[in-house]
């Protein structure tokens, strides 16, 4: 048969300076999963085409015309450009199959659209699809997520076809992705590995995959795809040390600062760790991912600055992430809390993230039970700056004003300055400005938003949840982030099935 893979990681760039920052960051966003897709119908006989889109050119030519079977997949926020696809390849006769997040989160509403939805998968899963065995309008998954991952060797061609200048040459920010993990002991009721149970995956795969890139790929970034990086940290640092010490590539993580302590720190040193991304989410008691026992408020923020400024000493470049609008969130302190955090650490990047409600999280489930969903946004529209809920304890007008304190805050040319002054290393520098540029274009958005919440009594309605209908601004954002591709989806096909498969449905499946 032939097989196509396409991992969609952007709707089509709309600018110049999209289409660069795409070629440039997007391009190096490749997940795993895919391309383990891709080296599984190889070794089971089949022709097999992959390829990425990063938002630039036409998707349809990364893929031959003729296939029999395209594997898709993608995130929520570029679902409608994946539905659009499969409706022209089923129109070109092939069978369509979802995977990736938003496959996981959203099953029934990919259904509406392709022919077979993925959840966990593994060789064996992929070799009843192609055999035939799922009628169409199944949701399908192994029974445990795969752990035995392709080798990085195995996955060279898609790593190629993904990473490498015109699949040859290694550039400035060449990313392979690895995974020495999967599953999170922690509970974050927004993460869709909320109840995924925590696996090590074998570590001397792990340590011959480090040497093979050590050798064939020196010098480039190892992005670690793991929910939760080394929750069994000294076990997972022994086969990274399984390299010698001058040829270890640089890695980056995202983790929790309760496993970074004393001796672990000069482990990721020693390693070569050259990005660190610890999720803080909240000032609340909300998990014990920061390490700060029961401690809230200003003194959880004291204990993680100077966790972050010992961090310093030894990883360049780190990331807080935070959520800002989860329901332990009221009042100005939040606000304040995280503006203290970002002038005390101009070293650290701060994410500021909206809690989005994918599929199957507790907070999802939480707040379609209290009717919080915006039902009419389509799934396109779940990340920044769109607010797809209506929050616990702010009206959206003083959400998005909150929003825009906190971006205006560490946006500013002054902060920048500082950034880049506390910084050490051009590419983290470099970064700083992308970055800083890329979020002063956000601020914009939330400027843009505010005033339509306070000029529109109809867009204000619907936020409120007192309108139904999609607003206008919606469906034109919605057909300029398709771009080509919008009248392929009509208006009435932009409404989501936010209702998850029922018991029929399962059994369908099998």
């Amino acid at each position: 048969m032939r097989v196509g893979i396409l991992d969609v990681l952007s709707t089509p760039a709309r600018s110049w300076t999209d289409a660069v920052y795409a070629a440039v960051m997007t391009k190096q966003y490749a997940c795993i999963t895919p391309q383990a897709v891709a080296v599984w119908c190889r070794e089971l006989g089949h022709r097999t085409f992959y390829a990425t889109y990063y938002g630039v050119g036409d998707p349809r030519r990364r893929l031959p015309d003729d296939l029999d079977v395209v594997f898709v997949s993608t995130y929520s926020q570029a679902s409608a450009l994946a539905y659009a696809l499969a409706k022209l390849y089923r129109r070109a006769g092939a069978r369509t199959v979802i995977g990736g997040p938003h496959a996981k989160a959203f099953p029934r509403d990919c259904l509406r659209f392709f022919d077979l939805v993925v959840g966990d998968c593994d060789k064996a899963l992929v070799a009843d699809i192609l055999r035939g065995r799922f009628d169409p309008g199944s949701a399908v998954a192994s029974a445990r997520p795969f752990d035995d991952v392709p080798t990085v060797e195995e996955r060279m061609p898609e790593i190629a076809a993904s990473a490498l200048a015109w699949g040859r040459w290694r550039v400035m920010d060449t990313t392979v992705p690895m995974l020495a993990s999967t599953g999170c002991p922690y509970a974050c009721d927004f993460c869709i590995d909320w109840a995924a149970p925590y696996r090590v995956l074998p570590l001397e795969r792990l340590a011959a995959d480090l040497r093979f890139v050590a050798r064939r790929l020196p010098g480039a970034l190892l992005a670690f795809h793991d929910p939760n990086f080394a929750v069994k940290f000294d076990q997972v640092m022994d086969a990274m040390e399984a390299v010698p010490p001058g040829a270890r590539n640089p890695y980056l993580i995202e983790t929790s600062l309760s496993v970074l302590r004393g001796e672990r720190m000069r482990r990721l040193a020693a390693t070569n760790c050259g990005a660190l991304a610890p999720g803080v989410e909240s000032w609340a008691d909300y998990s014990n991912k920061a390490g700060v026992g029961r401690a809230t408020g200003a003194a959880k923020l004291e204990r993680v600055v100077e966790h972050f400024t010992a961090l310093r000493e030894h990883v360049q470049y780190l990331q807080a992430n935070f959520m800002f609008g989860l329901d332990e969130d009221a009042g100005d302190e939040p606000v304040a809390l995280t503006k203290d955090f970002m002038s005390r650490t101009p070293f650290v990047w701060p994410v500021v993230n909206i809690p989005h409600p994918f599929g199957g999280t507790p907070l999802f489930e939480r707040q379609l039970r209290e009717r919080r969903i915006l039902r009419a946004m389509p799934f396109a529209f779940y990340y920044s700056p769109y607010l797809v809920t209506r929050p616990a304890h702010y009206d959206p007008a003083q959400y998005y004003r909150k929003l825009i304190e906190l971006f205006e805050h560490f946006t500013t040319p002054a902060m920048l300055v500082r950034r880049l002054t506390a910084t050490s290393g051009r590419i983290g520098r470099t970064l700083h400005v992308v970055r800083t540029r890329a979020k002063r274009r956000r601020l914009r958005a939330f400027r843009r938003l505010l005033a339509m919440l306070e000029t529109d009594a109809a867009f204000r309605a619907f936020h409120e949840g007192r309108g139904a209908a999609l607003p206008e601004l919606y469906q034109q954002e919605y057909e300029r982030m398709l771009g080509p591709f919008a009248t392929l989806m009509s208006r009435a096909e932009r409404t989501p099935e936010l209702e998850p498969l029922d018991e029929a449905d399962a059994r369908a499946a099998g």
